[in-house]
């Protein structure tokens, strides 16, 4: 008969094994943060950086960064390779057997080509870069050390240094893996940051998806809550008057109304929120108050040039479901 005691012993070790789990978990983590904390910067990765803006000058005929590995290394290339191309930099990847095999045509004068081999001695990748210094086009080398056959061949090579690996059987690419693609978001970066690639140029590569929403600006997305259908209701009023105006605004119901002064600029704002605790704090009488006593002076707002990002931010900073937007003069 399975008793209480069985199951409360099957329960402690049920425990147990998720304690070494999470034990084991973060020994991976730490391994994985220690080879990234590791790596050194010098001379080679400045050299790195200004290597790959040399390639893609417009005035010359802009060049890319080509991108190239093989088995895990291959994989960090892809994912580096798109970085670079959604920062500003032109690249794509070329596996290191297809180049060998036609599509070396890919790789032209005026292109870098940025190789990861943690070993550095694949022999794939170090063939490419034979065949890379023959047509006279620079190689970048991410490898584990200067000493590699990959990094002898290469313009400039970063090393990462000897890393143990975070498997425990110290084979599988793991903390060298987190260490390339490291080093590798930070070149590309560095590119970017030298470019001046600003948030309007990501914009532009990023149009779509959810990065590409933030990226709008907020007079993109207000559609309907814009020119004729915005409730507006200049000062002077009493709050029964200043309802009545904003209802003349819009067929569609609104949470809130602005109250401007005689140019247009924005006074203040009242909500739904605002009606709902007025009329139980004050009852019915409230609604002869002026406006300007139980409005919003000088709400929370935003420029017309802001993004969709800032709006978010704000709305969850200050808890508002209603925010102005505003030109430059306040109107």
């Amino acid at each position: 008969m399975y008793s209480n005691r069985h199951r409360l012993m099957d329960q402690a070790k049920t425990l147990e094994r998720v304690d070494d789990l999470t034990g084991f978990a973060r020994g991976i983590l730490d391994a994985e943060a220690r080879a990234i904390r590791d790596i050194r910067i010098d001379d080679s990765f400045h050299q790195a950086v200004e290597l790959i803006l040399q390639a893609d000058v417009p005035s010359k005929g802009t060049g890319s960064l080509v991108v190239s590995g093989l088995g895990k290394s291959g994989l960090i290339g892809q994912k580096l390779s798109a970085t670079f191309a959604s920062t500003g930099t032109p690249s794509h990847f070329l596996h290191p057997v297809e180049a060998v095999h036609g599509d070396l045509g890919r790789i032209r004068r005026g292109d870098v080509v940025l190789l990861l081999s943690y070993g550095g001695h694949t022999k794939e990748v170090v063939t490419l870069a034979g065949l890379l210094n023959q047509d006279q086009v620079p190689v970048i080398a991410i490898v584990g050390a200067r000493s590699s056959d990959l990094a002898r061949l290469a313009a400039v090579a970063l090393p990462v240094g000897a890393i143990d690996e975070a498997c425990p059987m110290n084979l599988a690419p793991t903390a060298s893996a987190a260490a390339m693609l490291a080093l590798g978001d930070a070149i590309a970066l560095a590119v970017s940051r030298k470019r001046n690639f600003g948030v309007l140029d990501f914009q532009k590569l990023h149009p779509g998806g959810l990065l590409g929403r933030q990226l709008m600006s907020v007079t993109q997305v207000m559609r309907w809550r814009a020119g004729e259908n915005l409730p507006m209701v200049p000062a002077g009023l009493t709050l029964s008057q200043a309802c009545l105006e904003a209802e003349r605004f819009t067929e569609r119901r609104v949470g809130a109304f602005l109250v401007v002064d005689p140019s247009g600029r924005l006074s203040g704002i009242f909500t739904d929120s605002d009606l709902r605790r007025l009329v139980i704090e004050r009852g019915v009488e409230g609604l002869e108050e002026p406006i300007e006593r139980v409005m919003t002076k000088q709400p929370h707002h935003l420029q017309h040039t802001a993004l969709l990002r800032d709006a978010v931010q704000l709305a969850r900073e200050h808890r508002i479901d209603e925010i102005p937007v505003v030109d430059a003069d306040g109107r």
